[in-house]
């Protein structure tokens, strides 16, 4: 299975996991509570400073953020067209400096300091009883682990369709992505049952 973590040696690795996922969730209601264009925009600039500093050659760093970018896109000249223009620009500068930030700790991050890190910040609730903080930690890397693994299925199924000359279609390419996705998720529960990971 893949991974987001690029593997390098620069300050952003270095910094506390802890430190990165703090700041990333000041920075995102930071970004919520303004509507200045011109800070967005100083925070957009910021943001790909850092994600192309992350050890990343620019064109593989722009191939993972793609998807994302259009989804923004798509949902910026949406709200433009409902809407007025400047709140649309705001929510696309909004929305990708929130990327920005977000791939960057991701590419910093190894999986299993994300899940270290994850699971010390939910000790609190389950003293309380409220749940299980290593089954958090195991669950929210799982699901990041599953990103680029899910993008990858995708681009196959779509590369499949257009060799065998079908269109593609969001009906004819989910279906087979959903079940090889569930495939996978009963594939890798029952290796986790198997090594008793999961308490009971």
């Amino acid at each position: 299975m893949q991974t987001l973590h690029v593997d390098a040696d620069t300050w952003m690795h270095r910094l506390s996991p802890r430190v990165k996922l703090l700041a990333l969730t000041a920075f995102g209601v930071l970004l919520f509570l303004t509507q200045s264009i011109v800070l967005l925009a100083c925070a957009n600039l910021v943001g790909a400073a850092l994600y192309l500093r992350c050890g990343l050659p620019v064109a593989e760093a722009l191939k993972r953020l793609r998807p994302i970018l259009v989804s923004i896109a798509v949902l910026a000249i949406f709200a433009a067209i409902v809407g007025p223009l400047n709140a649309a620009i705001v929510t696309a500068l909004r929305l990708t400096a929130l990327a920005l930030f977000a791939a960057t700790v991701t590419a910093t991050t190894s999986m299993a300091a994300f899940i270290d890190e994850i699971t010390a910040l939910a000790t609190p609730l389950e003293r309380l009883g409220l749940l299980k903080a290593a089954d958090i930690g195991l669950a929210i890397g799982l699901v990041i682990r599953f990103v680029p693994e899910i993008l990858d299925r995708y681009r196959a199924i779509r590369e499949a369709h257009q060799a065998r000359g079908i269109k593609i279609r969001l009906a004819t390419t989910l279906a087979p992505l959903i079940i090889l996705t569930l495939r996978d998720a009963d594939n890798i529960a029952a290796a986790i049952d198997a090594r008793g990971i999961r308490r009971q």
